[in-house]
């Protein structure tokens, strides 16, 4: 994969612009966002509400498509895939961890973090689910609905589902969003270091600054517009 400047590349964004129309009104939500990720790097896209962050990751992963520009994700251009294929890839490649935690309601926390591998036909789904759920700590609470859980316990069970396809980027979107600091720093060291031991890309949408920190590299952006690496 050759990257922008020559650089290889895991995620390569050049010139996305993200439209939203509206009767005779328009909206950029995303500017010529140009963008190069390496391979086992941490990222985070830091902004305000309503600077594009979540659209951005959104098109990054493959959840939705920009209005121009050219997107290519593990190797393979998104836009020249129909949605069928451009969930195939998502399925193969990517771990998802949101701010909602998104775990289905009627499964336990074993079925929820199961459900990736089942998709594809894996064996001994199971017992990699179960190692995952007791290497976040939730060892005794796999027969229990996430309504039977904590925030902070259903994203444990998020981040276990995120990796057990042994993704090879993960996309994480405020992921502390809902949850006190305390449990907060709980979740975030466990991210990391789940992470680091998987060697997974990390891409980490955050308004938090403290957070951001811990990542590699800092993008901010502001008015759908990426600014250069920060130091903060």
């Amino acid at each position: 994969m050759s990257g922008i400047n020559g650089q290889e590349g895991i995620l390569l964004l050049e010139s996305i612009t993200k439209t939203y129309r509206s009767g005779q009104h328009s909206l950029d939500v995303l500017k010529q966002v140009t963008l190069s990720i390496e391979e086992g790097s941490t990222v985070s896209i830091i902004g305000p509400s309503g600077s594009g962050k979540s659209t951005l990751l959104g098109i990054c992963a493959g959840l939705d498509r920009p209005s121009q520009g050219s997107v290519r994700l593990c190797g393979e251009r998104l836009e020249s895939m129909s949605e069928d294929e451009r969930a195939l890839h998502r399925n193969r490649y990517v771990g998802f961890v949101f701010q909602n935690y998104q775990l289905i309601p009627t499964l336990t926390a074993l079925e929820n973090v199961m459900v990736p591998l089942e998709l594809v036909g894996s064996s001994g789904v199971e017992d990699k689910a179960t190692e995952l759920l007791e290497k976040v700590g939730l060892g005794e609470r796999l027969d229990h609905y996430p309504i039977q859980l904590s925030g902070g316990e259903q994203q444990r069970v998020a981040l276990a589902r995120a990796f057990i396809n042994r993704p090879k980027i993960l996309f994480a979107d405020e992921p502390t969003g809902n949850l006190d600091t305390e449990t907060g720093d709980s979740i975030v060291k466990l991210l990391f270091e789940l992470n680091q031991s998987a060697g997974t890309t990390l891409v980490l949408v955050t308004h938090n600054l403290e957070l951001a920190r811990q990542a590699d590299r800092i993008l901010p952006i502001r008015n759908g517009k990426l600014e250069e690496d920060a130091r903060y």
